[in-house]
């Protein structure tokens, strides 16, 4: 209820006096203070407050944080504090073990001409350094790439590789651990061509087992040994899709270890074979198909006309052109070696076909050259035959003619006489009449021909069964193979 002018003015003339609306309007105004100014303290207090104990989590955590990467740092400060990257673990006291395996993340391509073959790995090395061994709280420590050049690390080199390259995008693609006791892991992405010998004499139908040789290039056996980590069959694992070959399946592979011998000692050398087979697909599309095709067609002059001499010509002359060119060309994909392939048999054997069939068409063309000559010597006697003299069994006048004196006797005509001299005479007329027909042979099938439709075609089939019967049915594979999925 507001105040009147009145009531106002008597509480300020008489302050003195106790009044129940002066305390009315004290109370509420001081109430009112009150409660701005709580109000104002909490607004301000209470972010401050939020943000101090934010504030005070994120520096416990940031403490922790400093504390283990300034712990770590310390470690390895305190190891690599007096430490010489020069000298080998355990020198002059015990041999340092190199474990290794790889992993090959894809095989190919394989160069037949150049002999050699291309893979991209991870090879790993492990060994045990006592000089780096800490106690911390973590066991294991994953180290920057860097690292590496400040600690001893193998000397390995690729024994039969050309070309090496280690991948450094977008860094050095290298990994190292180490763990609390000193041994270290270290891996490195390369990518290798490496020789693989190859021995053609079974092309295409041939298998090659391409080595990857590796091992220590200064220390001996009696300083570095090299071993496999887990067994010489699973220690080289190939990845499933890690085949890229167009003329090859990757069969499977082996690891084994051997010891050589130079001059300067005896060496550790770790040996990876990757066995590969041959696919036959392209060879057969491209070379056997055709060579079989072109000895069939040369087998066709053999149904032809012997008189016809321009068809069988073409087909003998077209037929070797065509395997001269084929054997050309079939050797374009391959090294010059100085041995025949078994592709090489095939297409000598081909040709030989061929070149038979062209010479058995000279033989009959010679014969039937002969026979036309002859042949057309009796044709010309059928067509213009000789004037023969008259027979005395021909009917004739029964005179006499003696000394220029004409006499005629008074015979009696016998009529059985007559019947044979007319016999005789139609019998007579006959024979003249096949005599002077002439032999016909133009159109004869020589016996050369028909002997060659049968022979040709079971020695070719003989041949193509012994063929691939030899070559397919060879096993390349030798023992320890690991059989590639």
């Amino acid at each position: 209820m507001p105040l009147k002018q009145e009531d106002l003015s008597a509480v300020h003339s008489h302050p003195s006096r106790s009044n129940p609306v002066y305390d009315l309007l004290s109370s509420q105004l001081i109430t009112t203070i009150v409660l701005c100014c709580v109000s104002e303290v909490c607004f301000l207090w209470f972010p401050s407050s939020l943000s101090l104990c934010q504030s005070s989590s994120e520096a416990e955590k940031e403490v922790g944080t400093n504390d283990n990467s300034t712990v770590f740092t310390r470690i390895l400060d305190g190891l690599l504090d007096g430490y010489d990257n020069r000298l080998r673990p355990g020198l002059g006291e015990n041999v340092t073990e190199i474990k290794t395996n790889i992993f090959v993340t894809s095989f190919g391509p394989v160069s037949d001409t150049e002999m050699e073959y291309t893979i991209d790995v991870f090879f790993r090395q492990s060994w045990k350094d006592e000089r780096l061994c800490f106690k911390g709280p973590m066991e294991m420590l994953p180290l920057n790439n860097l690292l590496a050049s400040n600690i001893w690390t193998p000397d390995t080199f690729f024994l039969n590789g050309k070309k090496s390259i280690a991948h450094n995008m977008t860094t050095p693609n290298k990994l190292l651990r180490l763990k609390d006791d000193g041994t270290l892991l270290y891996t490195m992405r390369l990518t290798i061509s490496a020789e693989c010998p190859m021995q053609l004499e079974d092309f295409p139908m041939d298998a090659h087992a391409c080595p990857l040789k590796f091992g220590s290039y200064a220390y001996p056996v009696s300083e570095v040994v090299y071993t496999w980590t887990e067994g010489a069959k699973e220690s080289v694992v190939v990845a499933e899709d890690g085949s890229r070959l167009n003329q090859y399946h990757l069969v499977g592979q082996s690891a084994n270890t051997e010891d050589i011998h130079t001059s300067r000692g005896q060496y550790t050398v770790m040996m990876a074979h990757f066995f590969l087979k041959r696919k036959i697909g392209y060879f057969v599309i491209q070379t056997y198909m055709p060579c079989f095709m072109t000895v069939i067609l040369s087998q066709v002059s053999f149904w032809l006309n012997r008189e016809s001499v321009p068809a069988r010509t073409v087909f003998g002359v077209t037929t070797v052109l065509t395997m001269t060119t084929l054997s050309i060309s079939a050797r374009n994909s391959l090294p010059k070696v100085a041995y025949a392939t078994a592709m090489d048999w095939f297409i000598a054997v081909c040709y030989a076909f061929v070149f038979s069939a062209l010479i058995e068409f000279a033989t009959v063309n010679y014969f039937t050259k002969r026979s036309w000559a002859w042949d057309g010597k009796k044709a010309m006697e059928a067509q213009h035959p000789k004037k023969r003299d008259p027979m005395v069994l021909s009917k004739k006048p029964n005179n006499v003619c003696s000394a220029g004196v004409n006499y005629t006797p008074n015979l009696t005509k016998d009529t059985s006489i007559s019947t044979i001299s007319n016999t005789t005479s139609v019998h007579l007329r006959s024979a003249e009449t096949k005599t002077m027909d002439p032999k016909k042979t133009y159109n004869s099938v020589s016996k050369i021909d028909k002997m060659s439709r049968i022979v040709f075609p079971v020695l070719f089939g003989t041949f193509n069964l012994v063929y691939w019967a030899t070559y397919l049915n060879r096993e390349p594979l030798s023992k320890g193979v690991v059989i590639s999925t």
